[in-house]
């Protein structure tokens, strides 16, 4: 079934929290790094971010076409958000940075940091031997 779904459509046949967790995620990882375009020492960040999260993205969409559903679909956020986060966390940590971007920036990290947890366990968890493709509510 997986072969006709878009991973769109694929996510819109979990349980409900799990949308609610990726509009969550939409806006930590591309909207709001957005508004960091505002502030001089923070634009950079912003260009970091916002590219990174759609690379993840695209590389999801890539596995997913490859794969199916599987719990390694974890892994791009992995390779992008774990070097962002921290990147960020030492941009936050800088007396140049205003007190609106430092908030700012908790809270995409705050955000990637869950997924983060998520996607670490799923793809241990495929590295382990799980990679049967996520079951789908039935239609």
């Amino acid at each position: 079934m997986q072969d006709t779904l878009t991973l769109s459509e694929a996510i819109a046949l979990q349980p409900a929290w799990i949308g609610i967790w990726l509009n969550i995620l939409f806006f930590g990882a591309f909207i709001l790094p957005i508004s960091l375009l505002i502030w001089k020492a923070t634009r950079l960040a912003a260009v970091i971010t916002v590219v990174g999260s759609f690379a993840s993205a695209f590389l999801t969409n890539l596995m997913y076409e490859q794969l199916g559903y599987v719990k390694l679909l974890g892994l791009p956020h992995m390779l992008f958000w774990f070097p962002i986060a921290y990147y960020l966390i030492r941009l936050r940590a800088q007396d140049t940075v205003p007190p609106w971007p430092k908030r700012i920036i908790l809270v995409v990290v705050a955000v990637m940091a869950i997924s983060l947890v998520f996607d670490t366990v799923d793809v241990m968890r495929y590295a382990l031997g799980e990679r049967t493709p996520q079951a789908f509510e039935q239609l």
